[in-house]
């Protein structure tokens, strides 16, 4: 299926990340715990599909998404974000992400997420 980036700065959180989407057939093909670290791998990854923190030292997902947009404009992000966030997701939305789900999320809805900003 797809290769996807999984952007958290919680381990915990990038492990629930993976799990539910390897579950669904997906290849994790990299991890970073910053949005510098983020942009750095989208460039050489170049991964079908990014999940997205919002709330990161360091560079945030707000930042880092926009830096990979630049980049590549068909980028597929998912925001993966905390309750509270509605402006920053907000502004995610107008920059182009296909998608968010809340956290704590079930497994199901990162990976119907997931379907739809790829498209099957």
């Amino acid at each position: 299926m797809a290769r996807i980036l999984v952007v958290d700065d919680a381990k915990f959180m990038r492990t629930l990340v993976k799990d539910a989407l390897v579950g669904a057939g997906h290849e994790i093909v990299g991890e970073a715990e910053n949005g510098n670290i983020a942009v750095e791998q989208y460039k050489s990854l170049k991964p079908d599909l990014v999940t997205m923190d919002i709330t990161m030292r360091e560079k945030d997902g707000i930042e880092a998404t926009k830096e990979i947009i630049k980049f590549d404009a068909a980028a597929k992000i998912i925001m993966v974000t905390a309750l509270g966030q509605e402006d920053l997701l907000a502004k995610a939305i107008k920059m182009g992400v296909k998608d968010f789900v809340v956290k704590p999320f079930p497994p199901e809805r990162l990976q119907q997420a997931a379907a739809k900003a790829l498209g099957i």
